[in-house]
């Protein structure tokens, strides 16, 4: 993959327009604006019309998936997608490939047994004609991430705070690539910050994947039971002034990241792209007025 620097966005699939000239704009402002990457979230599909659209409207920009739940996809058809990215724009694509969890297994029909070992044969199976180095996994547990280290270029762990940064890459060790995922809220209002929060992050407390792992970083029961606590929120969600939100996301680089994925949250509620929260991102990032 192209070197992509330091900072990327995160943005769901839902939030992307279904026209084509809306995506290509909303690319190349990402693009012109200077960052490094787009990362692709909410399992988008597996022939990767998405990834493919904002490839073709760029000339730099590193699209990753983070990621294509393997319990959605169809392995034969995700990585003949990933083959004809690679063709038409080589070193452009990041394939982020993940285990997903129970509801999602449960509600296509199949049993959420053994996730990891399931991962592993997709990845060995499925994605075996896709390169080491053009695949990554989403990975939480330390045995996630070892997998990631062995099969994959690296891991795009999500929702984790800076200290699980520092043990990924203790266990990645120097050679394999971590971006992980990173919630900002620009605003110094407590009430409004933790309101805008709780809206992304309160279904996660209902996985299992997650709350073992936040459970690992000193989290308590009481922390990440409804709609979390304040201490939970304000670790999932970096919120503050301009200062704040870069202190937060550069913990990440500090604790041994290559790369953040930053997940801007908008106070609109709304469904679509926060162009707006781009560019304030660029400007406290990149050092763009």
């Amino acid at each position: 993959m192209n070197d992509f620097g330091r900072y990327g966005v995160w943005v769901s699939r839902r939030l992307w327009p279904e026209d084509a000239n809306l995506i290509a704009s909303a690319a190349q402002e990402l693009e012109g604006l200077g960052f490094g990457s787009v990362w692709i979230g909410g399992s988008p599909p597996d022939d990767l019309h998405l990834v493919e659209s904002i490839l073709a409207a760029t000339s730099h920009l590193v699209v990753g998936t983070s990621i294509v739940d393997i319990w959605r996809s169809r392995g034969e058809v995700l990585a003949a997608s990933q083959h004809r990215l690679d063709r038409h724009y080589a070193g452009r694509f990041a394939l982020g490939v993940g285990s997903g969890h129970a509801p999602t297994a449960e509600s296509l029909g199949q049993a959420y047994v053994k996730p990891l070992t399931k991962l592993r044969d997709f990845l060995t199976d499925k994605l075996r004609s896709v390169p080491v180095e053009e695949r990554m996994i989403a990975a939480l547990g330390p045995k996630a991430l070892e997998t990631a280290r062995e099969l994959t270029a690296g891991a795009l762990p999500y929702l984790t705070p800076p200290a699980h940064t520092a043990d990924a890459r203790r266990i990645l060790g120097p050679d394999r690539l971590l971006i992980p995922e990173q919630k900002v809220f620009l605003g110094t209002d407590p009430a409004q910050a933790r309101t805008v929060a709780r809206r992304i992050t309160t279904s996660y407390l209902a996985l299992p994947n997650y709350t073992t792992m936040l459970r690992n970083y000193g989290f308590t029961d009481d922390d990440l039971a409804g709609e979390g606590s304040d201490h939970f929120v304000d670790t999932a969600v970096v919120w503050g002034d301009e200062a704040a939100v870069r202190k937060g996301v550069d913990a990440h680089l500090e604790a041994g990241a290559d790369h953040v994925a930053i997940q801007v949250l908008s106070a609109d509620a709304g469904e679509h792209l926060p162009l707006e929260e781009w560019r304030q991102m660029a400007s406290i990032f990149l050092g763009h007025d």
